[in-house]
This record gives structure tokens, C-alpha cells and sequence, in this order.
């Protein structure tokens, strides 16, 4: 396998936000608990396992990641902690939260008009952590970095890494673009910073390593919805080479956190 390329297809990454009941969803970021319920029992059904991302690319990169959907919760809810965590653990499935901590114990601000809803603490941050839930970084405090200045372009990169670093006693490695929005400015303060990997939603030709795509799941998505959206993502997005997830790859800590990732 090529250092460089590893290019077997794109990778099948749900986006998910809030996790609760509300009748309140002007934005269509929030899917009700039992609703993620079913969502999760699809998945198991067809042969499906939910990993965080840094798992999913960790098994792409050994060649092993058929089967695997990358799970992923925007934003930093506390609902995440709250109503995902118990039903992800349910499943055997683990998910990447990327989180905000320049909002620590704040709300969505970002989200007016529509509800108000309550963002991860530190120690609401490590208690996901502890679950087996990878922490990735949404920026500091949901800045769009296409119009950001420099001054604010590494504050809201390398500044959200190490505060993430500090609070988790551990290395923060994914980040995800505040509304998906990226350009080669952003991915290079981004891979400069010290990531890893970054997702956004429709990257387009900026797709790869630092631009990864993901699929959008609501609360219409039944079955022969997410059935459909799993099919066509395959269809829609051509083949692109990924870089290979380095400087991970062939480290026997690594090659147990892969192998564990395909099992769960």
C-alpha cells in the first residue's frame, strides 16, 4: 500500500447534531432518541458497525474498513452525553463528538433564532472520553474560518487543540469545520495546527484527508431512507485518493486500536 494514496472508495461517515425530543427544529439538526434507536438497529441489522472517525480511518489505512460507518455528533451537546452515549454503548458502537471549548457549559448561541440547548462541560468532555467516545475539535467557539482573519484562524485551530489536549489528558486529533464551510486556507491552518484528519459535509474537489465528506441523518431518516443515502453516497462521490493516515499506520498501539475498532 502506497504512503500516499489509499483510494478504495469513499468513506461512509454519518453527521449527526442534537439528540433529543423537540418539537423545535428549524434548522433540522436534531434526531429524537428513539429515532437514533432505529437509526443504530439498521445499522447493526445490515452488518454495520458505528466507530469514531479516528477508528474508521485507522482501519482504512490497514485495509479493513468494509463494514465500518463513521459516527459523528456535531456541536457538543450535552444530549450527546446524555441520550447518545447510552444508545451507542447499547449497539457496541463508539462515535467522534467534536466539541466547542471556548463555549465550555454554554449553549448554541450560533443557532438563533431556534432552541436553546446546553454544550458539553470539561468534565462533561472527559466523562464522553472516558466512554470510549473520540473528542475532536470544532473550532472554539463555532467560527466560520473562510472569514476569519489569521489572528483568528489560529485561535480557533491551534488554540482549540491545545485546550482540548488539556482537558482530555490526551492528544485531540480530528477537527470538524464549523458548518462544513473550507477552503485551502482553512485545511492548511487545520494540518499546520496538528490534526490529523478534518470533516466537513460537501468539500467537492477540496475532498481528502482534511476535507472529508459525511451524510447528513435527520429525523426522516427510516430504513429504506438510510438505505438510499448509503447507495447513492457510493454513487455520488467518485473515488478519490486519501492520503494514508500517518504517522499511525504499522505502530503496534495503533494496530490494536484498528483491530479493536473492526471488532466492536
Amino acid at each position: 500500500m502506497s504512503a500516499d494514496t489509499v483510494s478504495a472508495g469513499p468513506l461512509w461517515a454519518a453527521m449527526y447534531h442534537s439528540i433529543t425530543d423537540s418539537a423545535a427544529d428549524p434548522y433540522q439538526v436534531t434526531v429524537s432518541p428513539a429515532r437514533l434507536d432505529r437509526q443504530l438497529r439498521w445499522m447493526r441489522r445490515h452488518g454495520l458497525t458505528g466507530v469514531s472517525m479516528e477508528r474508521l480511518l485507522l482501519a482504512r489505512a490497514r485495509g479493513s474498513a468494509a463494514g465500518l460507518v463513521g459516527l459523528t455528533f456535531d456541536d457538543g451537546y450535552v444530549d450527546f452525553l446524555t441520550n447518545a452515549v447510552p444508545l451507542l454503548r447499547r449497539y457496541e458502537f463508539t462515535a467522534t463528538v467534536y466539541v466547542l471549548p471556548g463555549r465550555l457549559g454554554g449553549t448554541n448561541e450560533w443557532d438563533r433564532p431556534g432552541p436553546s440547548k446546553p454544550l458539553l462541560t470539561e468534565d462533561g468532555i472527559r466523562e464522553a472520553a472516558a466512554a470510549g467516545m473520540e473528542v475532536g475539535s470544532h473550532g472554539l467557539r463555532h467560527t466560520d474560518l473562510t472569514e476569519a482573519d489569521d489572528a483568528l484562524l489560529r485561535e480557533e485551530t491551534r488554540g482549540s487543540r491545545e485546550a482540548l489536549n488539556a482537558i482530555t489528558g490526551g492528544e485531540v486529533t480530528g477537527f470538524c469545520y464549523p458548518y462544513g464551510t473550507v477552503d485551502e486556507r482553512a485545511m492548511t491552518a487545520v494540518r499546520e495546527a496538528g490534526y490529523r484528519y478534518a470533516v466537513g459535509i460537501s468539500p467537492g474537489p477540496l475532498t481528502g484527508l482534511f476535507a472529508l465528506p459525511r451524510v447528513h441523518i435527520g429525523q426522516e431518516d427510516t430504513a429504506p431512507r438510510l438505505f438510499l443515502k448509503r447507495a447513492l453516497h457510493g454513487r455520488r462521490r467518485e473515488p478519490v485518493p486519501y492520503a494514508a493516515y500517518a504517522p499511525y499506520v504499522d505502530t503496534p498501539a495503533v494496530e490494536a486500536a484498528a483491530q479493536e475498532g473492526s471488532a466492536s
